[in-house]
């Protein structure tokens, strides 16, 4: 596998994220107008989650096998599971004095970010196949935190089996498990099987855009501009990343691995923050998740400048092996 290094094309980039943000433009239009009521927005939801997502992953992992990419696979889960923990401990330190209930919610939203439909799609549209492998591995450890140290702050914590069972069974898990197995016997799908998989995983970015698009409609503009939406804001979209490019470069991680995990950890909060919230809770706290939490989603479309930031320092692999 010989994986060539350029620097790269931020008109291109650019021109990925007007296309994106055209896309969400349009979601944000058809939820407003009523064209896409909750049932549709449900559904799109289900569908990327459930049919896009984890067909675009398997389709992700059809490329030839060698040690490299297992290697660099296993640097991904490892370093993913370090996001995590320092996550974790940094969300116990940043939020004093903040009532109980607004800190719990935003302790969950510091370890659970979007890297999952969000993350996910962005990575494909810049980085293609390799990226969007990387990517969906790269959510292993968040799913699993989610499903564990995520709940409770909200509830008593999963059992094993539990624990086991949700991340397991999960649609995205499974198509990883599926995609690894393909990639490691090279076994080819036939030839109808494959094209349906590479066509239904070429509408996921559409989907998944246009369901982020709806989200973003739901929003009150005039109730999101406040303190602790800036607070949360440069803490998700700037120190964390900021951190973890800091660190991939001190210990000279390949530079798709690094710019893929500095993409992924500038994600915003996970929409799971608010459903928690609201399900385990008799009362809405005083700081309304809709500003503290969806906050991600009005700067979703500056993830452009922060990809621009860190490319400046250095160069990116292309979107794909060479084989």
């Amino acid at each position: 596998l010989v994986i060539k290094e350029y620097v790269m094309d931020f008109t291109s980039l650019f021109n990925m994220q007007g296309m994106m943000f055209c896309i969400l433009a349009l979601g944000w239009y058809l939820r407003k107008s009523g064209m896409i009521d909750k049932s549709g927005k449900a559904l799109l939801s289900s569908l990327v989650m459930n049919v896009t997502l984890p067909a675009s992953i398997v389709k992700s992992f059809q490329m030839e096998f060698s040690a490299d990419i297992l290697k660099l696979t296993l640097e991904v889960i490892v370093i993913s599971f370090l996001i995590q923990i320092f996550s974790n401990l940094l969300s116990r330190v940043l939020y004093p004095g903040w009532s109980e209930e607004s800190k719990k919610v935003l302790q969950y939203a510091t370890i659970v970010s979007n890297a999952g439909i969000l993350g996910n799609a962005i990575a494909e549209g810049i980085f293609g196949d390799l990226g969007i492998m990387y990517a969906a591995v790269y959510t292993i450890p968040t799913r699993i935190f989610m499903w564990s140290v995520g709940l409770t702050y909200f509830t008593e914590a999963p059992t094993k089996k539990e624990l086991l069972k949700k991340v397991v069974t999960h649609p995205c898990i499974i198509g990883i498990f599926t995609g690894m197995v393909l990639l490691v016997s090279q076994f080819q799908l036939p030839g109808f099987v494959n094209q349906t998989v590479r066509t239904i995983a070429g509408a996921n970015t559409f989907c998944a855009m246009l369901l982020i698009g709806c989200t973003l409609a739901e929003i009150p503009f005039k109730e999101v501009f406040t303190k602790e939406v800036y607070y949360y804001t440069f803490i998700r979209l700037f120190l964390i990343p900021v951190i973890v490019l800091a660190g991939c470069r001190l210990f000279h991680i390949d530079q798709l691995i690094t710019a893929v995990c500095v993409i992924l950890s500038a994600m915003p909060a996970a929409s799971t923050s608010v459903v928690l919230a609201v399900k385990y809770r008799k009362r809405r706290p005083p700081c309304n998740e809709d500003r503290c939490l969806f906050d991600g989603r009005l700067t979703d479309h500056t993830s452009g400048l922060v990809l621009y930031s860190y490319g400046m320092m250095q160069k990116f692999s292309p979107a794909g092996p060479e084989r």
